[in-house]
This record gives C-alpha cells, structure tokens and sequence, in this order.
C-alpha cells in the first residue's frame, strides 16, 4: 500500500552528480496529488504555510511565517518531497497547536516554494511541472497560472517593495516577473552552470540579490542587469542556500553546502570570514537570527546547530529525531524557530523573551538592543501628556554607546552610579551616565549586594567577591554545584534542589533552605525576602541580628546554618514572573500575567496586562510601577504608596498610626482600603472608610447595623435592598422598619405576611387596595378574602376573567350571586364554543340539579350579618375549633332538632318558648362565628330537603 518513488537521472552540465526528481505513485497507477495548506495558528492570528502530499500516508511538509523565505531539499524512497519554511511578518506568538484555516489544491507534482504577497493578499507557488500558480488567500481564487521555467522551479522570491517576484529553476536560469504587467517575464538572469537552488534580496539593498547554485557558486545580482556583479567561489561542492545578515553594519551572508560546511562571507570584500564546520552531511538551511546574535544551520544529518555570530562559537546542537533537516525560519520580534523535517516540523523556543533593561531610583532606564545600548528617563515625559494606567510612554530614546559583548542581563548598583552588562561568560562594569568601562572579567553570573559590593559565579564551584572599589576580597568553592547566585543582605547559591545563604563578609553559611529556587528578590530595606519557585512563592524575614549575634559568638555552624536566621511569613500559591519590593509590599506579575501586590500575605490584583510585561521598579514621587515589553514600550499603573503604608501598619497592628495615614489616602480608594479591612475582619473600621453606598450597605447588614442600612437604601432607593433590609428587620423583630422597608420595595407579599401575623385588618385593607392598583390580583384576592369581603373577591375574579373560578366561588361563599356569574360566564363561553355555554346550568332555572340550593341561600343570609367583624387576635383559640364546621350540615341538624322538639315536649308550649326566644341556648351551643372561621364553607348534602332552606329561623351564625 505504500507509495513507489519514480526516480530519472539529470546530469549536470560538468558535474558527476546525479540528483532525484521525482513523481509520486499509487499502486493503482493514480498520481497523489499535492496541496499547498495555510495553517491558523490557533488565537493568534499568525500563518504558516505547508506543503504537504495527499497520498496513503501524509506528511506535514512546511511552516511558513512573515517575509517568505524558502529552502530545498532532496529526496530519497522514503521521503515525501523536500521540506520547505517560511516567515509571516506578523509574530508567532503562544501556543504550538496548529489548525487548518485554507487549503490550496495545487498540483499533482512537488510544491518546492511558495510566498505570501501580503500587500495583494496572494500566496505564490513555484511546482515541479513548471508553472507558477499565483491564489488569492482570502477568496481562494486563482489569480494567474503560467508556465515559468522548462525544469523544476526551485525557488520564488518577492521583492519587499516593488512587484517583482524571481524564480530560479534546474534550468540554470533566474527570471524577474512583474505583477503589474501581467505577469511578464522582464528580465533573464544567465551565469550559472548547474541548478539554481535559492535566490533572495539583499534587505540592506533591494536592487541587489544573491543566488546559490549547484555549480559551487554564489552570485551578486543587480535587477538592472542582465550580468552578475561578482561570483563567490563558495564551496568544494554544490551550495545549497544563502541568507543575508539583516542587523547592524555587517555587509556578510552565509552560505550551506554539499561539502558539509557553512560559510560566512563579507560580499564587500568578497572574503570569507569563517567556516562553520561540525555538520556530517549536506548543509540544507542556513539563516542568522534578526534578533539574537546566533547563526542557525539544519542538514540532511538531522541536526540544528547554533552558533554565535560574533565569535562562531557552537552554543549548541538540536536534535529531534525527525530525520533530514530542510530548512529553518524565524521571524522579527521572535524568539521562536522553526525547523522543517522530513517527518514533520518542530518549534523552539531560543534565549528568553524578558528584555534586557534596568532602571534606578531616579526613573532613568537602559536597555541593550543587541550591542547597542539606549537609555530613556521616565521623568522627561511632558506634563501634557495624560499619564493612563497602561498606555505606553512617549519616551525619547538616546543612543549611549555600545557594548563589546552580546548582553544578556543588565543592572544597576544599588545607588546607580554603575551598571554591569553580562553576556558570553564575562561581565563589564560601566558608569551609568558616561557609559564608560570601569571593571571587567570573566562571570556566567554577577550580582550586587545591597550596599554596592558584587559577586560573579565564574563556573558551578567557583563564586568570587569583590569590593566596592573593584577589588576582589573572597573566592568561594561551594561543596555543591552552584547553577545560580543572588545578591542581595546576603549572598545566596542556589542548586537544583535546595539554596544556601552566605554573608558578604566573611563568606560563612547563614542558613541552608531546601527549596527549588527560580529567583530570589530582597527588599530594600534587607530584612524581608520573597523565594520564588515553580508553583509558589514565600516570603520570608531575615533575622541580621540574631545572625550576626550568632556568627560573632564563634559557635560552629552546621550544614543548615543558623536555625531562626529566616522565619517565614507567607506563601502563595502562585508563580512569579518579575517581582520588587516597594517597603514592606511585595509587587509582581504572575503566570497569568497579572499585576498583583501582596501585602502581609494579601494578594491584591491591580490590572490584567494584556501581554507579556516585566516589571522595573516604582517612583515613589509619581506614585507609579513601571514596566517595559519586549518591544521596550513603557507603561505605568498607579499604586499609592500612602496605600501600601496604610496596609503595612494595619498588618502590624498599628492602628493608631494608620488612621494617621488614612486621610493622604485619595477618596476613590477607600474602598480598596474597605475591602482589605474587610478580609482582616475588621467590619466596623471597613464601614468606615467605604465610600461606595452598595458596599457600605453590604458591610451595614453583615454588622447587623440596620439603622445605617436604611439610611443607605433611601439614598440608593433600590427595591432589591429595600426587600433585603425588610426581610432581615422581620427576622430582628423590628417590625415597624420591617413594613417601611417592605412598602418601599413594593414587596405585598411581605407586607400580607407582616399585616396576617400582627393581625391588621387595616393594614390589610389597604394592601388590597394598593395590590389592586399594582396589578398583583393574587395577593388583592388573599387580602379581600382574609377581610370577608367575598363579593369584592368575586369581583376581582370576575375582572381579571377568572369566571370559572369565580363561579366555584359563588357555588360555595355565595349562593345568590351564582346565577348572576353563570350568565356573564355563558356570555364568555360563547365566543368559544356555543354548545358547552348552553350545558351551563342556572340553579334558578335547575334548583334539582343543586343539592340544599335552599339551605344554602338561608345559610348564606345568615352568615352575611356578621361579616365584617373582627374578633382580637387572642381569642383565636376560642374560634379555631369552629373553622372546619360544615354550615349547611350544621343548618339542617337545627332543623331536624326543631322538627323533633314538640314530640319529645309533649306540649304546644315549647313551641311557644322557641318563638320567645327562651330556647336560644340551645340555639348558641351550635353557633359558628363568621369571622373566626375564613375557611368555612357552604357544603352541599345529598341527604337535605330544599324544604330546610325557606326557613331562616334559628339559622347558626358562621
């Protein structure tokens, strides 16, 4: 199922060596076919380019980024096609996953080069069969195919500015093209004698270009000309690629051959400079970084080497295991490389992305640009210009000098009369304004100590001191491989796994730390120090005096040092990125590239940076932190060193001295100052000092200080708070604030529960009223029904078309009024359905049909004199019993009792006693009092006689 490689010899004009092209097949004859895809970096909005075949088994072919750049690559039986990359002028920014945004289908042969044309939006790709294809990226079109060359097209390149693309073929021949004029060939470039593998423009002088050729030689091409300037006898065999060094004044290029070397070339001299020797194969890729000071090659012996463009020195030898390297591309303001393999690309990281700055006390900031070292002073920045939390500084930059080696810290002595500059195992000492050499020597680390002595880490067992006056006074051979140092109260080396500290003087162990140190930051003040580690962070205070007392005794020290010599305070669970130390507050960002503060051991967040930042200290006149990206932009954020004093006193307990500080704190962070209180527990002071009326609210109802509540929700009139003062002043037993609150947040919900429970039939009338008006039909209906007003409640239902439930209602509280709702509910019905209108029956009109309508009606005229009376709250157990008496089972048993009297009398005059009134008692052992009794209902019998319900006489009150 594999694919079958079809191999067919070129010979060379003078040349023995035999090359491969190539044209894949499937075992069923069918070619695979060949796309060109762009790949979204996912988030970021940058590209690649990729070459890559559709066949059984697919590989990755290429990563492309920014001002296009290609390679070449030979083939053997088990590789796709030569690998190719590319450079996108936007930056490749994080994260490594790729996804699939566009896909070109190109052609059914190799695709060895293609480049964006960003000021058209068009990808153009040179192929195997001859023909450039040039597609526009946004709409997928197809702008232009022609035929450009009579053997494979090697290579495209486009010119920055104007619209020319060259090609360059295994025709031997290099051809200009311009866009404007439809893509007609203008010029033809003839000299070379062997294929033609790579052309670009010199970016230094756009009129010229360079081409690298099998034929051992690199040419120097003017566009004008159909001649080259001058031939370069590069290499003992075919030159594979060529680049141009981008920075500084250095006329070089550098070239990679078949002969296994890489060659760095001044074109004006036309001499070699050096000869990079190391690779065991062909020399595929050669670039030098825009950036960093590092010459990168890639050969077919699978290796990546990085070498140091000022001294050629290998720094390193990348090897992923991926096979054959092809080619290797960056991009500007990058540090990230991007190496294309045979079985796929890979992404590196080089160097750190921090940049190299410093800045003293007094806002005068330098920072190195490659050797060039610049310097800005924050304090120039004019008084028109509005200083916004994160906008970038309009800073004038100075040129200060230069530097004899590539820096890779820098920093200012603790006074800032000097700056050390340290890169490429060695440290210079220079004077801050004058930018003049003071000291130097070799050191892979230097560091300062608080009061301006240094100490350099020369190797893993060999730290040096020396004096202010640029004299050595100690050497120290560590018992461990020291990989780090830190200045600061004292000398700290640190190890994979643990940190030891050392006094400046006399070099004796202080303590002994087991910590995975990452970096180490002292306060100014020397007794306070935060460790940083890959999660967490501490802070620790440093004992001098319970050290010095120790050391000054003459007692041994053991391997971990004097024990109370550190206490710690804090740790957090964060990871710091850049960190220092504004008196007692510990200012940092993290690894989610926050602004964060912490302050006895509380993390403030100040803002969200939306890129990287590196922080570079704070003007305590201005109020302000300073940080600088890596394109050096200057932003500043407030922070308020009255309000990092006013914490720091709170966390000692200091309070007195605090609310002294109080007032130089601006009013628009208090409630930052609130919300600390409030997580130190200190309500009442938080309440205090609050400005924001939510928030003193919040604080007033947590106090329980409901008075300060209230008067904070009638200046906010806010429902929401109104009903949350209400409910919690219920809750308190206050209940006179508890129905202000309630009618102030319109809750008549609450307020129907307060009026039932104090037993305010006033209160609850007019809630009827109000709900009424507001719409609230539930709560009005509760409210008429608690107050027995029952044709109000048939009212309401019958307005709010409620009819069929209005209707119930009649059938049980009141009889006279059912006939009444029927025919408004008959009228109703009849707009929907005719025929169950007509099934409604009128007991007026079906009396059969109603059980005791009768008795109902007597029972219901009875009742209606007593209602709208209502008996004091502290009676309700003499009226609880009655609630559940069924009224119209209890009507007719009076009946039946009348009826069975003058029997068991024996006489005409219990009769006459009855219509006295002398038999009334009886009459009041079976009485029911209406109000008592909001739930009792006309209930019909199956066993009454409509007879029972014309006799009002002796009917029990309900």
């Amino acid at each position: 199922m594999g694919a079958q490689l079809m191999l067919k010899n070129k010979e060379s004009m003078g040349c023995c060596k035999t090359l491969f092209s190539f044209v894949f097949a499937r075992e069923d004859g069918g070619r695979s076919r060949y796309y060109l895809d762009w790949f979204r970096r996912e988030g970021r909005g940058c590209y690649w380019l990729l070459w890559k075949k559709r066949m059984l088994r697919c590989r990755l072919g290429v990563a492309a980024a920014g001002q296009w750049r290609s390679g070449r690559g030979r083939l053997r039986a088990d590789s796709c096609w030569s690998s190719e990359i590319e450079r996108l002028r936007e930056s490749l920014r994080r994260g490594l996953s790729s996804a699939m945004a566009k896909s070109f289908e190109v052609t059914e042969l190799p695709v060895r080069s293609a480049k964006f044309i960003a000021r058209k939006q068009w990808v153009v790709a040179g192929a195997d069969d001859m023909f450039i294809r040039v597609y526009n990226y946004n709409t997928m079109d197809k702008v232009k195919v022609f035929e450009a060359h009579t053997d494979y097209i090697r290579c495209v390149a486009v010119h920055p500015t104007l619209p020319y693309v060259l090609s360059s073929s295994d025709d031997m021949l290099i051809k200009l093209w311009d866009w404007e004029k439809g893509w007609m060939c203008t010029q033809i470039f003839e000299g070379h004698s062997h294929y033609v593998m790579q052309v670009t423009f010199n970016p230094k002088d756009t009129n010229t270009f360079a081409s690298a050729s099998l034929d051992r030689t690199i040419k120097i091409w003017n566009l004008g000309s159909p001649d080259p300037n001058f031939t370069l006898d590069a290499h003992l065999k075919g030159v594979n690629c060529v680049d141009y060094f981008t920075g500084g004044d250095k006329p070089f290029l550098i070239t990679g051959s078949d002969d296994h070397t890489a060659k760095v070339w001044d074109y004006q001299t036309k001499s070699c400079v050096q000869m990079l020797e190391g690779h065991t194969h062909n020399v595929s890729a050669v670039c030098f970084h825009p950036e960093l000071p590092i010459i990168i090659t890639g050969s077919e012996d699978g290796t990546v080497r990085i070498w140091h463009a000022t001294t050629y020195r290998l720094e390193n030898t990348l090897n992923y295991g991926l096979e054959r390297v092809w080619a290797v591309g960056y991009i500007k303001g990058s540090r990230r490389v991007v190496v294309g393999y045979d079985e796929g690309t890979i992404m590196v990281k080089i160097g750190r992305e921090e940049p190299v700055a410093s800045m003293d006390s007094s806002g005068k900031i330098i920072w190195a640009k490659h050797n060039e070292i610049q310097t800005v002073n924050i304090k120039s920045v004019g008084g028109d210009f509005e200083n916004t939390d994160g906008e970038r500084l309009p800073l004038a930059v100075k040129e200060l000098g230069t530097c004899d080696l590539y820096p890779h810290s820098l920093k200012h002595n603790p006074n800032g009369r000097f700056v050390v500059v340290c890169g490429d195992g060695e440290y210079i000492i220079y004077t801050a304004l004058a930018w003049r050499n003071r000291s130097f020597g070799s050191a892979l680390e230097f560091v300062w100590s608080s009061d301006g002595e240094y100490a350099v880490r020369e190797s893993t067992s060999r730290i040096k001191i020396f004096s202010k006056t640029f004299q050595e006074k100690k050497s120290i051979r560590p018992t461990f491989s020291a990989e780090h140092i830190y200045g600061g109260s004292v000398l700290a080396m640190c190890s994979n796994d643990f940190i030891c500290f050392y006094d400046w003087t006399e070099c004796r162990l202080v303590r002994r730390i087991d910590v995975n140190v990452k970096n180490l930051y002292w306060a100014d003040s020397g007794d306070l120090v935060a460790i940083a580690s890959d999660t967490s962070f501490y802070i620790l205070k440093y004992n001098h005096d319970i050290v010095s007392s120790y050391l000054d005794s003459g007692r041994p020290v053991d391997e971990q040092g004097v024990e109370d010599a550190f206490e710690l305070l804090h740790e957090t669970n964060e990871r710091v990125r850049t960190g220092i130390w504004v008196g007692d507050c510990f200012i940092y960002t993290n690894s989610s590239w926050r602004l964060n503060y912490c302050v006895g051991g509380e993390v403030t967040t100040m803002f969200h940076l939306d890129r990287p930042m590196y922080l570079m200290g704070y003007l305590a006149g201005q109020s302000r932190v300073y940080l600088i990206d890596k394109e050096f932009n200057v932003m500043g954020y407030t922070l308020l060193l009255s309000l990092i004093e006013y914490k720091t006193l709170v966390m000692r307990g200091d309070l007195e001295r605090a609310n002294e500080v109080l007032p130089s704190i601006p009013k628009e962070h208090h409630n930052s100052v609130a919300r600390f209180l409030e997580s130190r527990g200190m309500l009442e002071d938080a309440l205090e000092v609050a400005t924001d009326p939510d928030y003193r609210f919040d604080l007033a109802i947590q106090l329980g200080r409901l008075e300060v509540a209230k008067a904070i929700a009638a200046e906010l009139q806010s429902e929401s708070k109104w009903k949350q003062l209400g409910e919690l002043a219920m809750s308190s037993g206050k209940l006179e604030m508890a129905e202000e609150c309630l009618k102030n947040a319109m809750d008549l919900s609450g307020l129907l529960l307060l009026y039932s429970a104090l037993g305010d039939a006033e209160g609850i009338s007019k809630l009827a009223s109000l709900s009424k008006e507001q719409g609230k039909n539930n709560v009005a209906f509760l409210s008429l029904f608690m107050l027995g007003k029952l044709e109000e409640c048939l009212q309401l239902l019958v307005e709010s078309n409620r009819i069929p439930e209005a209707a119930l209602m009649a059938r049980s509280y009141l009889p006279s009024k059912v006939s009444e709702i029927v025919g408004i509910w008959r009228k109703d019905l009849n707009k929907i359905n005719q025929k169950a209108a007509e099934s409604l029956a009128d007991p007026e009109e079906y009396p059969n049909l109603f059980d005791d309508w009768q008795v109902a009606l007597a029972v219901e005229s009875k009742v209606a004199e007593k209602r709208g009376s209502y008996p004091p709250a502290e009676e309700y157990l003499s009226y609880a019993e009655k609630s559940n008496i069924n009224l119209v089972e209890a009507f007719k048993r009076i009946q039946i009792d009348e009826e069975e009297s003058p029997l068991e009398n024996g006489d005409s005059g219990h009769e006459v006693a009855e219509e006295n009134g002398e038999e009334e008692g009886q009459e009041e052992a079976i009485e029911v009092d209406v109000d008592s009794t909001d739930g009792a209902v006309l209930v019909n019998s199956n066993d009454g006689d409509e007879e029972w319900g014309t006799n009002n006489e002796g009917t029990p009150s309900a």
